[in-house]
């Protein structure tokens, strides 16, 4: 039975260089990619004349006025470059406009498939500015520590020369980029089978994008109760593994994956030895169970449940996206779909190209706001949109009626809204929904009319809010969404899906200028960061966070600080008894912030020892004592007796028990073995009771 672990790893991994074309190890991935191209394959938000196009924006030309300038110096402007298809993206490099007095200082690079949904590239857990020139003729060139596919680059300045104006050549280094595409409607499921046999190792690698907060990706399942399942799950990648009894293993990670951008996933196991992994992100763990091998009927399903399989599903939805470079043990199970290989009748219409959504977000920050023009003088609200935030509070709309007020707000995750009629002044604020901060999108929808007004949350009409009071509406024709009109009170986040009047908002039109208006928003991009991934909280702490920062909450783990770093308990008997403590029962934590969390001990302050007897149930303590001799040679012999108590992990792995040097090194040795081997004498000999393990110890019997 294959009963075991899976795991997840990042995609640059050699071994994914079987899904997708990559440079070689020996091959530089450093090609000039912008300056070949045509100068249609160049755009930008604005033109100062036709000299400084964007066309002549390539690094040490001086065609046209020797680059590119906007109309206009400010915070909107942007170039933007096309290269043709997917590549991947190295480097940069940017100058000034040639023999001028115009450069930039400091800009921000996006990137995207299709020159919508924007993505900014980060750095350190942050957007990143990159930094730019001083002058008009230095070339300043960026490596990028993490590498990004693209297709559409976009150069956004943020600041410039105080001697000139905004002024831009570039060049994007990088090479070629392929892959096997499917695009999953979330009906069609892809069915792989492999050969019959018991393996120890698998490797499952993949690439998904989609705009989906739930989907199964990938499932397994066997006729003894074993399953494998990989799916989205609020917007977070959960893998769950059964294997036997108390062999069931869930494992959850990452946050805001339905942002329909690339995110890389590999699932790789070694017995019961996991690494879950996710765009650079590791877990390691180790299942639960007993077993090493995990029986799945030689079957792996792909896009969502098998039709035909046990009801394990749940009702679980179907993925709905992309995938790409899907590999298993080696095998292209995306090259496969391609040549017909795999049995994907349940697809209504198979495409091996991405069909991509048409969402439009819209990014908030502090001093951001969106204007939307609405019919005036009319008698009726009807207004909806999505929005995602990590704040409790915030002005979500807020627009003037011919008498009074319309504002909808978020305060403590909930939704408050004046109770109708809008004009009165006097009424309370009425209130519903909870953790709507939670970082996954929510949508709301207000309709008010002649004596009628309800408020929906996640379209859950049961506990929508109603109002059947005598009313009268006259709106005034303009909203604002994100704080217009409210100090100190706007919205961080982000919003889509914008209806005004029951009518989609036009936000390109909006982008243009030619309605509405904003202020310090970014258009078409959701640039929302989840600070609490990873978790920097330790030992279990949990991570809280805002819109700048997070917090950790140690409450109940036996650590305190800002990291849950640090332990509230003494390291042993011995320091209780300094201390000035009698004899009695204290927690201890003898590895302080290390892994081996604290415990509680019987502490005898009444001994003759130097050191104190930390006594666990069923051992014998022995008290240590000081010896010292004068000899030319001397050699010590160091033992580990046990019952069911474990020594080493795997030759791999990270061991359970240590011994401390004269120096305060630990060594992970024992008698008859050696320093970084690694292994007990059995293990060298290859004379363990147990031949799976380097140790008598880890084969957990239950005699000494």
């Amino acid at each position: 039975n294959l009963r075991s672990a899976w795991t997840i790893v990042l995609a640059h991994l050699p071994l994914l260089s079987l899904c997708f074309l990559l440079p070689r190890s020996t091959e530089k991935c450093d090609e000039p990619l912008a300056s070949p191209l045509p100068h249609t394959a160049f755009t930008s938000s604005s033109v100062f004349s036709n000299g400084y196009a964007p066309g002549y924006a390539k690094l040490n030309r001086r065609g046209g006025a020797g680059g590119w300038s906007p109309l206009d110096s400010d915070h909107y402007q942007w170039l933007q470059v096309d290269l043709g298809s997917r590549k991947q993206v190295s480097a940069i490099a940017t100058q000034g406009r040639y023999s001028s007095s115009d450069w930039t200082t400091q800009y921000r690079l996006l990137y995207s498939d299709t020159g919508r949904n924007w993505k900014p590239y980060h750095q350190d857990g942050n957007i990143w500015a990159f930094s730019g020139n001083s002058n008009s003729e230095s070339s300043v060139r960026h490596e990028l520590q993490q590498g990004i596919v693209a297709r559409f680059l976009r150069l956004v300045p943020l600041d410039w020369s105080e001697e000139g104006r905004i002024g831009l050549r570039i060049e994007v280094y990088g090479c070629a980029y392929w892959a096997d595409v499917i695009n999953f409607d979330g009906q069609g499921v892809i069915s792989y089978r492999f050969k019959k046999m018991k393996i120890i190792k698998d490797v499952i690698a993949l690439r998904f994008k989609s705009s989906e907060s739930e989907g199964v990706i990938l499932h397994g399942e066997g006729q003894q109760g074993d399953y494998i399942t990989l799916e989205l799950h609020k917007a977070k990648l959960l893998l769950n593994q059964y294997g036997s009894i108390l062999g069931h293993t869930s494992v959850t990670t990452g946050s805001l994956l339905d942002d329909n951008h690339w995110h890389s996933v590999v699932i790789e196991r070694y017995r019961r030895n996991v690494n879950f992994t996710l765009d650079r992100h590791t877990q390691h763990f180790r299942t639960n169970g007993e077993f090493d091998h995990l029986d799945l009927d030689y079957e792996l399903s792909f896009g969502g449940m098998p039709y035909s399989g046990k009801p394990v599903g749940g009702g679980r939805k179907n993925f709905k996206g992309c995938m790409e470079s899907i590999n298993y043990n080696g095998d292209n199970i995306t090259d496969l779909a391609r040549r017909k290989k795999l049995d994907m009748s349940s697809f209504r219409n198979l495409t091996f190209s991405c069909v991509e959504t048409h969402t439009f977000p819209v990014f908030f920050n502090a001093t951001s706001f969106l204007q939307l023009p609405g019919r005036a003088n009319h008698n009726a609200v009807s207004v909806g949109f999505q929005f995602r935030t990590w704040n409790s509070d915030g002005l979500l709309l807020f627009s003037n009626l011919d008498d009074g007020t319309l504002e909808v707000s978020l305060e403590d995750g909930k939704i408050t809204l004046p109770l109708f009629p809008f004009h009165s002044k006097q009424n309370p604020s009425k209130v519903t929904g909870s953790g709507l901060n939670d970082g996954q999108w929510h949508a709301i929808r207000l309709v008010a009319k002649e004596n009628f007004a309800m408020l929906t949350i996640d379209g859950e009409e049961a506990s929508a809010v109603r109002s059947t009071t005598p009313l009268t509406i006259t709106t005034g024709g303009t909203y604002h969404l994100g704080g217009k009109g409210r100090p100190g009170r706007s919205f961080q986040g982000c919003m889509q899906a914008i209806l005004v009047d029951d009518q989609p908002a036009d936000l390109h039109a909006v982008e243009k200028g030619t309605v509405g208006a904003f202020e310090n928003v970014s258009l078409d991009m959701c640039a929302i960061i989840d600070r609490c991934m990873p978790n920097h909280c330790e030992h279990g702490g949990r991570c809280k966070q805002t819109w700048d920062s997070f917090s950790c909450t140690c409450d109940g783990t036996g650590y305190t600080g800002a990291t849950c770093h640090t332990s509230i308990y003494e390291p042993s008997c011995e320091a209780y008894k300094h201390l000035g403590r009698s004899s009695d029962s204290y927690w201890i934590d003898p590895d302080g912030s290390g892994p081996l969390g604290p415990f509680k001990v019987n502490c005898n302050m009444t001994g003759d020892c130097v050191c104190s007897c930390i006594c666990v149930c069923g051992c014998v303590c022995v008290c240590p004592f000081p010896y010292s001799i004068n000899a030319e040679y001397c050699e010590q012999q160091i033992a580990y007796n046990c019952r069911m108590s474990r020594l080493l992990n795997t030759p791999d792995g990270t061991p359970y028990t240590w011994w401390v040097g004269r120096g305060s090194e630990k060594h992970f040795y024992w008698g008859g073995s050696g320093p970084g081997i690694q292994k007990c004498a059995c293990g060298i000999d290859r004379n363990c009771t147990d031949p799976k393990y380097d140790c008598n110890c880890d084969a957990d019997a239950k005699q000494w």
